[in-house]
């Protein structure tokens, strides 16, 4: 429609789980004395109640060569009667869903708007020879929606977007096609509303994962010739070592409460960074010869004891640059201030002289 094509058969995934939920109804026939004489699942079929009825009408004779070929019941039907719109489900239209793509280029994202919520109206035909066959039918699904059932559909496979599809029962019709002779077949049609609460989705696209964002700060109104004077960056840090090169060994061993740490050398090792020992994240604060002060358990890791002789990885920037978009991070924050008048081109990426 837009110039861009998609189907995510949410309509037909929906269509499938409403059928499933009556794929699976059986009946009985009991003799005079209460013994089962037949067991019969009860055919379903997505069709129009008025070819059934066709059909119905078209082998009314019982008695001759018809009969063979007759339609036999008890058996069901159902089919979509329309579609509605739910002002009262809407969500914010400028919203976005994300999701890292599950193969290939895991640097980047699928990225879909928020659904549009819409009802779609489903009718179920109840077609029984006898009167008792539809009460049993209608037993075994009444009782199941007060008034309604949830289904878990999952309706953009892409995304991951599985969603709770409540079904809920709006109406129900009773026919008995009792009139005519001997020869004639009786029909009684149980007629049941439904409307799936479901929502509709636009296409995916793909987009990049933000690694660094920077707010530029003025105090001039004039933005397009304001130079920057402040500014604040967050890029992702990783949490733990991901190039596996060590920097040093511990010296001594240490317990979950030791918060000076003696390691072989420190010379690779400067203040405020960042070491990975076993799979504890640890800052350091203070460096007095090989003696580390640091502040264990950082970032939401565990602090746990450590032997004597333990590898110490840095971790940095090149940590950080292997991250992919299913990994756990931390943020690294930068703040700095600048006289020199220049701002931030947004085309080439670099900071020019107004």
């Amino acid at each position: 429609m837009f110039g861009e094509h998609f189907y995510h058969k949410t309509i037909r995934n929906t269509v499938i789980a409403f059928g499933t939920i009556f794929n699976n109804i059986n009946i009985k026939r009991l003799d005079s004395s209460g013994n089962p004489l037949q067991n019969i699942r009860v055919p379903l079929s997505y069709s129009p109640k008025e070819k059934f009825l066709a059909r119905l009408d078209a082998q009314q004779d019982l008695t001759g060569d018809d009969s063979k070929v007759a339609i036999t019941l008890p058996r069901m039907s159902f089919e979509i009667t329309g579609y509605t719109y739910d002002a009262s489900r809407k969500l914010n239209k400028n919203q976005k869903m994300a999701k890292v793509k599950t193969s290939g280029d895991t640097e980047k994202l699928n990225t879909q708007y928020v659904p549009v919520p819409y009802d779609i109206s489903f009718q179920l035909n109840v077609f029984t020879a006898t009167q008792d066959d539809g009460l049993q039918i209608l037993e075994q699904i009444l009782p199941v929606f007060q008034p309604h059932y949830n289904l878990s559909i999952k309706l953009v496979p892409s995304m991951g977007e599985t969603k709770d599809v409540p079904i809920v029962l709006t109406n129900i019709d009773y026919e008995d096609s009792y009139e005519g002779d001997f020869a004639t077949r009786r029909a009684i049609i149980y007629t049941l509303q439904f409307t799936a609460k479901t929502f509709l989705y636009g296409p995916v696209t793909e987009s990049k994962i933000i690694k660094k964002a920077n707010v530029d700060y003025y105090t001039s109104v004039d933005t397009a010739k304001a130079p920057r004077e402040v500014r604040y960056q967050a890029t992702p840090t990783s949490l733990q070592d991901r190039d596996g090169v060590v920097v040093t060994t511990l010296s001594a061993a240490t317990d979950t409460n030791d918060n000076l740490i003696a390691v072989a050398d420190a010379s690779g090792i400067t203040k405020f960074d960042s070491i990975y020992i076993d799979n504890e994240l640890i800052r350091v604060q203070k460096i007095s010869g090989n003696n580390l002060t640091v502040l264990r358990a950082y970032e939401g890791t565990t602090a746990a004891a450590h032997t004597n002789g333990s590898s110490v990885f840095l971790v940095n920037q090149a940590d950080a640059d292997l991250l992919d978009g299913f990994d756990d991070f931390g943020f690294g924050e930068l703040k700095a201030e600048f006289t020199d008048m220049k701002k931030k081109n947004f085309v080439s990426g670099n900071d020019e002289a107004i």
